[in-house]
């Protein structure tokens, strides 16, 4: 595959020209700005109300961005005499900061000295500002907004918040429990800044319509020159898993256009020869075309071209971006293309490899984040994206070959590392320069050897019962401070870290999951990302589809891909009357009632189904699996979440309903509909389904959104996706299901019984022919 490339002026040159003019643009605003560093912070009392800021010039634009979008989710506190922690704030490529402003909610501890304690506030290592700690003022929720020079920022910046605390003029105890101070979590970073323009060129992609250092939603509008078929929603589907893929953790909304422009900002624009986009003079189109032009309405937005003389070639421009074909100039056309070999199930660049043992240095991004130093080190957090399907029923747990080292510790004490699963305790493995170990005699062999040999390689057992389809392994060193002499508060400097050659080992464990599960399809796009590519997967659009519909598809398309990490190459995207021919794909159904066929069609079949009087019935039969031996029933129990009875839910305007189920089509195959009266009410579940705390209740079969409430159901329609070995399969079925056991015992011994019989009768009848 090649690329030929087009530009009005080489990429190098306006690079050369943007970067002198941004610096002295920025340079220039400095010197204006320039300030006093002792008058760095108001010195306004924090317990009054906050200084009033200088209004925001009009040609600026602001943007806010707390703690928790920065990644910080929890409150941060700061201990000791020099307790630190650092918040990662980048700053987007297109964009030239004027002015920051950090407004800090924070309280800190009623023991600190005034004179002697402060909190510091540095960025990039250079201090900002200092913000006093009056008595008056302690053990109350502050707060204040720091001016922050803007100078100071660049791409990649560190804000750092440290307590410099005492607590008596005498000899100290540095680690003392009354050196505290609590920066909340609701705290955050407000910019005003400049739109900075950036060259039209395709090497710079996914910047400007995605940027990495953005720590915010991505919505990226997508244009077509009128309602788009099959084939283009397709191709715009490739795309929208791309930019998804990109967006990652933050999400990715798609607002859809027909027939014009957004007014301002970035977008990406589909057309056709047949078919032009509004509002753009094209270029001569020869096959699948790529190009970056400015947006006629908005000096400084930015349009994603994607062109083509019918739709297969808009799929092969959307294809060959996603899959980073190397595109340069303000206009490429993709020549000599081929289709990409097929994805094999559970290779999704995002999972946990599931046919061999991974190491840890493949599961993180920098190195770096698996060391750590001082005596209260953060933690070292390793990502763990499962293939939610793994059966691990009487599993003694997940096999971990941990290799770590550390500094040993001086003599005999507490010094420990705590290994944890998200918020779930696992074990603590002490520093002794040994292995640990609970039986006898592995911990006599081990106190044989040598002390303090690094690595130390632990093999550990993760229970299998914390994990998720998105999980995080935690591990906790704790170095216990040496007993100082009088007076005396420096320490020996004391670092750890966990070896990159540390191994996880899910390839013993087969897939198999009782469905239908929407904690598997909210968390992990399961079973349809099975394959990374989306091979076996048809998105059922409804008739005549509006823009919200489209806007919808391309929002699932978008979060499969933040799943796998992979653009949606294979995924069909068919009507009802197609449907027939997908019957061996599983299948997203999107639409109402008025607009999709399939929720008439396939009414018996749907878990939340219509009554006469407009509520919707769904059926709860779990009462005898909770008032009887559950041998009576002929499936296994869910451990999803309990039902108890029939309900009937009356649907108000706004509602949402996600449905999963068995394919009428074909047995084994699973079905995800999102149904919705009013299309655009469908923002709402993505919104939700944004939200980790909100995403928790994706549950069983039904999920309904009520409002800004979820509420989850699970039904007493069970099948299985998946093939367990024989043996595991025979273990599974009798252990659920006893009574069939019974008859089996019962069976084979009469079987034995009768077999005894014959013999001891052939046996008899022997003696009596040799007695006669």
């Amino acid at each position: 595959m090649s690329t030929t490339s087009h530009s009005n002026q080489p990429a190098a040159n306006r690079m050369r020209l943007r970067t002198p003019a941004a610096f002295a643009l920025a340079f220039l605003f400095g010197l204006a700005h320039a300030q006093d560093p002792a008058a760095a912070v108001d010195p306004m009392p924090a317990t009054g109300p906050l200084a009033p800021l200088a209004p925001v010039p009009a040609d600026l634009r602001q943007s806010r961005s707390t703690l928790r979008q920065l990644g910080i989710d929890y409150e941060i506190t700061l201990r000791g005499i020099q307790g630190t922690a650092g918040v990662p704030f980048p700053v987007r490529s297109d964009q030239v900061i004027q002015r920051a402003t950090l407004h800090l909610k924070y309280s800190y501890s009623p023991a600190l000295l005034p004179d002697l304690s402060h909190l510091k506030v540095t960025v990039n290592g250079v201090t900002a500002a200092t913000v006093p700690v009056p008595s008056e003022d302690a053990g109350r929720e502050l707060e204040r907004d720091i001016e922050l020079d803007p100078r100071l920022f660049v791409d990649h910046n560190w804000i750092n918040l440290q307590l410099i605390g005492h607590y008596t003029r005498d000899c100290e105890d540095p680690d003392h429990t009354s050196l505290w101070a609590n920066i909340d979590r609701g705290s955050y970073v407000e910019l005003a800044w400049a739109p900075l323009q950036l060259a039209n060129d395709l090497s710079l992609l996914p910047l400007p319509f995605f940027d990495p250092r953005d720590t915010s939603r991505l919505e990226l509008p997508f244009v077509f020159p009128g309602q788009p078929s099959n084939a283009t929603v397709q191709a715009a589907g490739v795309a929208a898993s791309w930019f998804g893929a990109q967006a990652g953790y933050r999400g990715a909304l798609f607002p859809t256009y027909t027939g014009m422009l957004p007014v301002q900002g970035n977008a990406v624009v589909f057309g056709t020869t047949r078919n032009p986009p509004p509002g753009i003079q094209l270029p001569e189109i020869n096959g699948p075309t790529l190009a970056i032009t400015n947006h006629p309405q908005d000096p400084n937005g930015k349009l994603l071209l994607v062109l083509g003389r019918d739709e297969a070639e808009l799929r092969v421009a959307a294809s060959a971006m996603s899959l980073g074909t190397p595109l340069s100039g303000e206009l490429a056309v993709v020549q000599g293309y081929r289709e990409v070999e097929p994805r094999k199930p559970y290779d999704a660049p995002n999972w946990v490899p599931s046919d061999r043992p991974v190491r840890f240095d493949e599961l993180v991004r920098d190195q770096a984040a698996l060391n750590v130093r001082g005596y209260h080190p953060d933690l070292i957090r390793i990502g763990l994206q499962l293939a939610p399907d793994l059966f691990v029923w009487e599993s003694d747990g997940i096999p971990v070959n941990l290799r770590y080292r550390y500094t040993l510790p001086e003599g005999a004490d507490k010094s420990a590392m705590n290994v944890s699963i998200n918020d779930a305790f696992v074990t603590t493995l002490p520093l002794n320069g040994r292995p640990h170990a609970r039986p006898a005699p592995v911990r006599l062999w081990n106190s044989l050897k040598a002390k303090g040999q690094m690595p130390i390689e632990q093999p550990l057992m993760l229970p299998t019962g914390p994990f998720s389809s998105s999980s995080q392994l935690r591990f906790h060193f704790f170095f216990d401070r040496p007993v100082a002499e009088a007076c005396k508060n420096t320490f020996p400097d004391v670092s750890a870290a966990i070896d990159g050659d540390s191994t996880i080992d899910v390839s013993g464990f087969p897939h198999f999951i009782a469905m239908p599960n929407l904690a598997a399809f909210g968390n992990a796009g399961f079973p349809f990302t099975r394959l990374a590519d989306l091979a076996e997967t048809a998105v059922v659009m409804p008739d005549n589809p509006g823009q919200d519909d489209v806007a919808n598809a391309l929002a699932l398309f978008g979060r499969m891909g933040a799943s796998t990490g992979y653009p949606a190459l294979r995924a069909q995207v068919v009507n009802a009357a197609q449907v027939e021919q997908y019957a061996g794909h599983d299948l997203v159904v999107l639409g109402s009632s008025r607009s999709q066929p399939l929720f008439t069609r396939w009414a018996s079949h749907l878990p939340l189904g219509n009554t006469r009087d407009g509520s919707r019935s769904y059926a709860l039969t779990d009462w005898l699996k909770r008032h009887a031996p559950f041998f009576f029933s002929p499936d296994s129990r869910r451990t999803d979440l309990p039902t108890t009875a029939e309900v009937a839910v009356r649907p108000e305007a706004g509602d949402v309903v996600l449905m999963g189920f068995e394919s009428p089509l074909r047995s084994g195959r699973s079905v995800v509909a999102l149904q919705a009266e009013d299309p655009a009410q469908v923002a709402r579940l993505f919104e939700a389904w944004f939200d980790p705390e909100k995403l928790a209740a994706f549950q069983g079969s039904v999920v309904l959104l009520q409002r800004d409430k979820v509420v989850s159901l699970a039904g007493n329609q069970t099948y299985h996706v998946g093939k367990l070995p024989p043996l595991t399969a025979m273990r599974w079925f009798f252990g659920n299901h006893p009574l069939w056991l019974a008859v089996l015992v019962c069976l084979a011994s009469l079987l034995l019984a009768m077999v005894a019989r014959w013999l001891l009768q052939r046996r008899a009848a022997s003696r009596t022919r040799a007695g006669g």
